[in-house]
Parts: C-alpha cells; structure tokens; sequence
C-alpha cells in the first residue's frame, strides 16, 4: 500500500510492508515457503545473483513474507535504510555486533545490558581479538572520555534489561558520531512506537520481535535496522552467517505487529498502574520504572520517549529469597518465566549483582520483574497484594 511519508506511527503499523507485488490484493501479506527458486533462463538466474535483494533467489535470502515485515519495520523508523531479519533476539544483537567490530578493536558495553549479550561479548568477542569495556549506563555525554583510538562501537539498551536505568541517548550518540563510532541500541522496551532511534541518533536498532512485535508469545524474531552508511555492511555480515527467518514466523511478525499500538498503550497503562500501587506498599523499598521519578534516568524518559511498556521491577524492603520465592509462586495471573512481550502477566527473580561490573549495584532488597500484560490491572493488583502479604508472613 501506498502512503504518505507523513502517516502518523498507527497509521504506518497498518498500511506498512503491504506492497501490492507482494499481497496481490490480500489484505495480510500470505506465507510464501520456499526453498528453491526456478529461474526462466540462465540470465534471469546471473541477473537475480547481481541482485538478489527484494528479488526471488533462494530461500535463505527471503521471499515476500520476509520481505514485507522488513519493509514494515524500516517504515517505523523514519530516515532508516533497511531492515535484516533474524530467527531471535540474541541472532540480531551478536550479527549486528560482528558487522561492525573487527580484531583489534574495543566495544564499549552498557553494563545494564541484557545478560546474553553479555556472555557473547566475554565468550566470543574476546577470543576474536575484540576487546570490551562495559560503562556506567548513567554516563551520558561523559562517555566521550572513555573513547579510545581502539573504539569502534557503543552499545546501548534503554531501558536496561534488570534495573530499568534509562539512558541518554541523543548525547551518547553524538559524542560517538563526532568520533566515527558506530551506535548500536537495544530498542526492545519501547520498540520504534515509544523511542524511534535512528531519529535520536543510533545507528543500529535492534529488536528483539520475539517479544512486543509477535506480542503473542508464540514465535522467536530479532530484527537489526540501519541508518544510511551501516545497511550494506548489516546485509553482507547476515549473508555471510546464513541467518534467516521462516516465512511462518514472519507471518506471525507481521501479523502481531498490526495491533502492536493498542497493545503497548494498554500494556504500558497497566505497568503504571500497577508500578504506582506498588510504590506505596510498605513492603516495597522501590520500584524501578522509567516512568515513575524515582527511576533513574526518568528525565530522559520523559524528554524522549511517547510512552511506556509493560516491563518494569521493584525492590523488597527485608526478607530473603526463600519470602520472595513465596511472593512468586502463589501468584496465579503472573506466569513464571523468561521473555516477555506477550499478553500475559509476568514475574521473575532477578540478581542483577552478579553480572554488574562497571558499577556495583546498591539495591535496597531483593529484585522482582514484572510484565504487565492485557488483564485488568486491578485484578493483577489484588494478586500481588496477596503475594505481598505472603512474602511478609509465613
């Protein structure tokens, strides 16, 4: 379809990656499976090697499907070049990292990131002769003093994955561009919808689908979309290391993200919700939301994002981690379990001490994370005021 550069984000969700070459008038782009690709000669064949992008090739390098939840997400993110797909989260963040880092060079890490974006950088990155220093997420403009001759790459995630810290991003970003350092951030809080990042000044922006954009906790997806001067490079590297998605996960991905602006405002309305009740529960010592104040980094949560997701922690006053098992277990609208994204609630442990090293973490009490999914919020309250009550009784 059509549509003015203009459209305002709910209508692109809607009317992105549904060219008609694509769809043939069907209104959600149907599932092409294929492996294999016949060609009517020999120069059809050399003429779709020279161009094997947005042209039938083979199957590892997309069909239709692939190609219209490409198109869809570069379309959220206004003044990218192009989007490469990936079958999860973790394939977009390690494939974007290898296109821009070469031996001999240094990453600087947001200590707050994800933890298996961590384990990649200690347990492949070093072996390759790539160095990586992690940094203080609060650092802000202040990273300019940790570049070196060496740096080649910062790597963000606002919010962090554990503790929610929301970064500076424009002023990280342009420090980095005064020095040719490519910017890559994990975007999979906000999504384009609440943060678009190539226009504050990233390079990379990664998602991790799986979560927001399938939105239905039935398929793993990553995505990876590029500024100008970096998409080339994006596609070569996912060329060389044969990632590929299939078209039924696509199909999912394309399908989940058509309805992915009412579910982050119904998501984010019940994370805030919820994150206001706790805050004023005497068993709670804080709670780590960008979008309440105490947060840290919550200015520039106000300043730059549209609005909030449903993913967000706090901290117990007291107790040990038998009490918060307690608390977790007998909650019945919170699954336990990894990922988020989807439309139930969530409730996990986290410990994120064992993995900080730029800074020691000082929490005031043990850490629970939370996703909000689509119940009534007041359902999901009275649930954990009773785990509440559980975590202070025995």
């Amino acid at each position: 379809m059509t549509h003015s550069p203009a459209d305002r984000p709910a209508t692109r969700l809607v009317t992105a990656g549904r060219r008609k070459e694509w769809t043939a008038g069907i209104v959600s782009p149907p599932v092409w499976r294929a492996s294999t690709i016949l060609f009517d000669s020999v120069a059809d064949l050399r003429a779709a090697v020279r161009s094997p992008n947005d042209r039938l090739y083979y199957g590892r390098r997309g069909g239709p499907t692939q190609w219209a939840l490409a198109d869809a997400l570069t379309e959220l993110e206004p003044g990218a070049a192009g989007t490469m797909l990936y079958p999860s989260g973790v394939a977009a963040v390690t494939t974007a990292l290898l296109s821009v880092l070469s031996p001999g060079d240094e990453l600087l890490m947001v200590d707050s990131a994800y933890e298996p974006t961590r384990a990649f950088c200690d347990a492949m990155l070093a072996p390759l002769g790539i160095k990586t220093r992690y940094y203080d997420p609060l650092i802000g403009a202040g990273i300019a003093d940790l570049f070196t001759d060496a740096t080649k790459a910062v790597f963000l995630e606002s919010p962090g994955s554990l503790t929610f810290e929301v970064q500076d991003v424009p002023a990280i970003c342009a420090a980095a561009k005064a020095r040719g350092i490519v910017t890559l951030l994990d975007n999979t809080w906000a999504t384009p919808l609440l943060f678009p990042a190539i226009g504050h000044g990233v390079d990379l922006s990664i998602l991790a689908c799986t979560k927001y954009v399938v939105g239905h906790s039935d398929a793993m997806l990553g995505s990876v979309t590029a500024a100008p001067g970096h998409f080339e490079a994006l596609r070569r590297y996912t060329h060389l290391l044969g990632q590929c998605i299939s078209p039924d996960d696509a199909f999912l991905g394309s399908r989940g993200l058509r309805t992915l602006g009412v579910r982050l405002k119904a998501h984010g309305e019940g994370s805030i919700a919820v994150a206001q009740w706790l805050a004023e529960q005497p068993e709670v010592a804080r709670v780590l939301h960008p979008a309440l104040p105490g947060c840290p980094g919550h200015e520039y949560w106000a300043r730059d994002f549209a609005g909030a997701s449903g993913l967000f922690a706090f901290m117990l006053k007291g107790g040990d981690d038998a009490a918060r098992a307690r608390l977790i277990d007998g909650l019945e609208l919170f699954g336990i379990g990894f990922s988020w994204g989807g439309f139930e609630s969530l409730a996990l442990p986290v410990d994120p001490a064992r993995i900080r090293t730029a800074r020691r973490w000082q929490g005031e009490g043990l850490l629970v994370r939370l996703h909000i999914g689509l119940e009534d919020p007041a359902d999901l309250i009275d649930d954990l005021a009773r785990g509440l009550r559980r975590f202070t009784y025995v």
